[in-house]
């Protein structure tokens, strides 16, 4: 399919905040990885999906990366770079001093590098938005949200709600917004469900 198309991708969002939708893109386990980001394209269209990009800024994102394959790929080594230290402030940020030192310093060779205009937009159905329109270079400012989505979680003293999901073979990273603190899982539907019923197993052949 040509890169500058839009389509429908199976992107999960079960974070709760942007920055840790964006860790999960790298799904799966430890031992066997899901990339999600595999190309230029699938970059911009999660961020379509995860309501960073416009369907107009989007296709022009994609079109672009058609016509500069090699910026389009340097943007996507530098996504997942980002992506990479953003995980180790997922899961060690809360008690690490050194990783949250390394993380600023992340988020401000991003800010840093990225000009552009910050915008309120309206939608269709009533909703509004803050977005982020780069100038210069396109690449340099599609991880601008993300980056600022970490920082937030910095500044609001987020971290310590940052849980990583309970299930041996899930990654996902997510923010506890419950009120007594106790989610475990990412998604009830699948890993919660999975662990309820290999509990369930466990129980059975302790009692046979």
């Amino acid at each position: 399919m040509p890169v500058n198309t839009l389509r429908a991708d199976p992107f999960v969002f079960v974070g709760q905040r942007l920055w840790l939708d964006f860790v999960n893109t790298l799904g799966g386990s430890q031992d066997a990885p899901e990339e999600m980001l595999r190309d230029a394209g699938a970059l911009v269209r999660w961020l379509h999906a995860a309501g960073v990009l416009d369907a107009e800024r989007s296709a022009g994102m994609l079109r672009r990366a058609q016509q500069q394959p090699a910026g389009a790929t340097a943007a996507l080594a530098d996504a997942r770079r980002i992506r990479t230290v953003l995980r180790q402030l997922a899961e060690a940020g809360a008690r690490d001093a050194r990783v949250r030192r390394d993380v600023v310093a992340e988020i401000n060779r991003v800010l840093g590098r990225s000009a552009g205009t910050r915008r309120l937009e309206e939608h269709g159905d009533g909703s509004f938005t803050r977005a982020f329109v780069p100038g210069g270079d396109a690449f340099a400012g599609l991880m601008i949200p993300i980056v600022e989505s970490a920082a937030d979680a910095l500044v609001q003293h987020e971290l310590p709600r940052v849980r990583r999901c309970a299930a041996r073979n899930c990654q996902r990273v997510f923010q506890d917004t419950t009120k007594n603190a106790a989610r475990r899982w990412c998604d009830m539907t699948t890993c919660g469900n999975r662990a309820k019923a290999e509990r369930f197993r466990s129980k059975l052949a302790g009692d046979s």
